[in-house]
């Protein structure tokens, strides 16, 4: 029997490595996807005005995207173009879509890390924001929460920012992208760090005090993807900061 003879040790098989987009194919694949979004995006904007029988030109684009509601549905449809487009992106590395992104759900130990350290950032900030005499929320933001609520597209507004929003954004950045880049010669802390770089660049309507802030974030948002590997995690921080933020304003605004 070979497998007892010393001279003749048994065959091992070494597990197959995991299928991830490297450095460059999550780069362009982040491209793709994030396109992916901004078509869904532009796409519920060009049928509000094709339903209300504008012409589908620019200027009839930015004034029906300029209503609370339109802007909620356009956020929103954002939400299944960016999942079509991750999906065929691991699709092609013949990857599961859980194990590629790290859907699995964290403990509450995990969860309440999260939610403290979230917490600490954004109160720091807030803080800073005083003392420097800036708004804790950008202008345009507070119109437009304002704005949906006494058109009573208000709910639609919390919808979109609380729950379309963050699963996009975070599927993109700390699923899709850190995974990849994780995986590369980046290694976890360079993921970290260019996967929040990138969703700040998402954020560019606001200021450069408001992205430090959004970059923050989106450092602490990486380290609890790396520490719980997991991808829900991310999302529900996420999540409670911007239903926190929007309850808020909406509130104050009254």
């Amino acid at each position: 029997m070979d497998s007892l003879n010393p001279d003749h040790p048994p065959l091992t098989v070494s597990p197959a490595p995991p299928r991830v987009w490297k450095f460059w194919g999550t780069a362009v694949w982040g491209v793709v996807i994030f396109a992916a979004m901004f078509v869904g995006q532009i796409g519920a904007i060009v049928y509000l005005v094709w339903v209300g029988g504008d012409p589908v030109d620019l200027a009839s684009m930015q004034h029906v995207g300029r209503e609370p509601a339109s802007l909620a549905l356009s956020v929103t449809m954002g939400l299944p173009a960016t999942l079509a487009a991750v999906w065929l992106a691991i699709r092609i590395k013949k990857a599961s879509f859980v194990d590629y992104l790290a859907l699995y759900w964290p403990s509450w130990k995990q969860l309440l890390l999260g939610a403290v350290g979230l917490i600490l950032v954004v109160v720091a900030w807030e803080t800073m924001s005083r003392s420097l005499g800036r708004e804790a929320t950008p202008g345009f933001m507070t119109d437009l929460l304002k704005s949906g609520r006494d058109k009573g597209g208000a709910v639609m507004l919390l919808f979109a920012f609380s729950v379309a929003a963050p699963m996009s954004e975070e599927v993109l950045a700390r699923g899709f992208l850190y995974r990849g880049w994780s995986s590369s010669f980046l290694r976890v802390p360079g993921a970290i760090l260019l996967s929040s770089l990138v969703w700040t660049v998402v954020h560019l309507q606001y200021d450069l005090y408001f992205l430090a802030e959004v970059f923050t974030i989106g450092v602490w948002f990486g380290y609890m993807r790396y520490r719980a590997n997991s991808l829900w995690l991310t999302i529900v921080l996420h999540a409670l900061n911007n239903l926190t933020a929007v309850v808020l304003t909406m509130w104050l605004g009254s």
